[in-house]
């Protein structure tokens, strides 16, 4: 091969390397991006291991590394979603977590159970894996909290885990505009304590 040949292959390799790379990054920015689940907040619905894909225009288009809105500022999340944020008290973290309250609501916490609007409001997600109630001390806003009215601009989420969730009980509401995306699908799941991959969640929808 000649030398002409050989730039001419080597350039046309970086340009469609070139090309890919930006390709990815408008997918990242714009369409999905990827997620790994560290802790176990959310079982059942999403173990610890598992790597999730996530819309990113579900509820409008943010400036990548920022929280400011292209458009779509106006979009809230429906009651159940799963959203994906920027931690409020730290803007480094990223949290997944259901959306429980909208602007609006009434969230109060008795005895573990949820109420909106006065309602008990419960899923078939959530899960309780303490016995005991706490009703007194710090930690008491797990299972006594409220009631709070949910700020305009804002939503209230909480774990599917609820005893074993730091969620908006323990630090407060979300900003919308913190939100990043709704969790889709569950890509790839691996189990640490004995080091396997959960084939069987592959390919799983996120609800």
């Amino acid at each position: 091969m000649s030398g002409d040949k050989k730039k001419s292959v080597a350039r046309d390799w970086a340009e469609a390397l070139a090309v890919a790379f930006v390709i990815a990054m408008i997918i990242r920015a714009f369409i999905l991006q990827a997620y790994r689940i560290p802790s176990s907040s959310m079982e059942d619905t999403l173990l610890k291991g598992d790597h999730i894909l996530a819309t990113k225009y579900t509820y409008g288009l943010t400036v990548p590394f920022t929280t400011k809105k292209i458009w779509g500022a106006d979009r809230i999340p429906k009651r159940g979603d799963i959203i994906i944020f920027t931690f409020p008290e730290n803007h480094a973290m990223d949290f997944v977590k259901r959306v429980i309250g909208l602007p609006g609501d009434t969230i109060e916490v008795r005895e573990k159970k949820v109420y909106i609007n006065g309602k008990p409001f419960a899923t078939s997600f959530e899960k309780y894996t303490d016995p005991f109630i706490l009703s007194q001390g710090p930690g008491r806003v797990r299972d006594y909290f409220g009631p709070v009215v949910v700020s305009p601009g804002h939503v209230f989420a909480m774990g599917d885990n609820r005893d074993q969730s730091y969620d908006s009980r323990f630090w407060g509401q979300v900003p919308i505009e913190n939100i990043k995306g709704k969790a889709l699908a569950i890509y790839f799941s691996w189990q640490a304590e004995k080091p396997w991959i959960r084939y069987w969640r592959i390919g799983h929808l996120v609800h």
